[in-house]
């Protein structure tokens, strides 16, 4: 099992990578939340384009360092640009991040999602239900039915996303964020859980997406497992430091985005989490 300071050492190794490279994580995203998505990436250091059309996306995929794709808000072109895009990422052995919003709801988001489980994202990020809804829908151990989805928000609870998450995890052979109260990160062999965050995040729109994006910009610089632990950390440590500054949602959204500008790499690294090997 990797032990907890040789993994802080990979954190700090990301976050300072990212800085000096300033990589290219495109996004095919929720248009709700596009904006927010691309100041995130930004802030940590990454480049972030987002696009809508297929051969546009097969452009980033091919000269980007990764790609971040979120089934949020489904125009109806992307039932052309999601699968080509996947796809391509997948034959070019180019790392992606899946976001399975709103898993289960309507025909087009289910089918999408289906065939993505043969492109394998390196990371897939989602609240509890999300993820046990897309181990259902691959027929993965922990999955239940589609149908008990409530669009984008989780009725269920992190641990209880913990036997699906390790399943995701092992098919894809990267790594599974679940967030939550404590996050959940997992690579099938070890269990990390990450403290921290604000119940601003619930009251603002795209902390999850954007959340997605950072993944995708550490993906760039990092193993599948260590990137979404390094997002996930950033998160907590400036949602932390930004609710003790803001009056309400609107400002903590701005000392939010100006908290993951300023955070160094130790103190990221050094964001309160524990490890575990996985037992199932």
């Amino acid at each position: 099992m990797m032990n907890k300071e040789d993994t802080k050492n990979q954190m700090i190794q990301a976050v300072e990578t990212v800085r000096k490279t300033n990589p290219m994580a495109g996004s095919i995203t929720n248009t709700v939340t596009v904006n927010f998505v691309a100041n995130a990436q930004l802030a940590v250091g990454g480049s972030a384009a987002m696009v809508y059309l297929p051969d546009e996306g097969e452009f980033l995929a091919k000269v980007g360092g990764a790609t971040y794709i979120n089934v949020g808000t489904l125009l109806p072109i992307y039932e052309q640009t999601l699968p080509h895009v996947a796809k391509v990422l997948h034959d070019t052995g180019k790392p992606w991040v899946l976001d399975p919003v709103a898993v289960g709801i309507g025909s087009l988001r289910t089918n999408l999602l289906r065939k993505f489980k043969e492109y394998k994202p390196i990371v897939i990020r989602g609240n509890a239900s999300e993820i046990i809804a897309l181990a259902g829908l691959w027929g993965m151990e922990g999955g239940t039915d589609i149908s008990n989805v409530r669009g984008v928000d989780s009725t269920d609870s992190v641990r209880t996303a913990k036997a699906a998450a390790v399943a995701l995890a092992r098919w894809t052979g990267g790594a599974v964020a679940v967030s939550g109260k404590t996050d959940l990160i997992t690579d099938g062999s070890v269990m990390a859980y990450s403290h921290g965050g604000s119940h601003f995040m619930e009251k603002i729109t795209g902390a999850g997406c954007s959340l997605g994006g950072v993944v995708t910009v550490y993906a760039t610089a990092a193993s599948p497992f260590i990137a979404a632990l390094t997002a996930t950390a950033v998160y907590n440590l400036a949602g932390t430091r930004a609710e003790n500054k803001a009056d309400g949602p609107g400002s903590f959204q701005i000392q939010f985005l100006d908290e993951l500008y300023k955070a160094t790499a130790s103190d990221i690294a050094n964001n309160p989490f524990e490890m575990e090997e996985v037992n199932l």
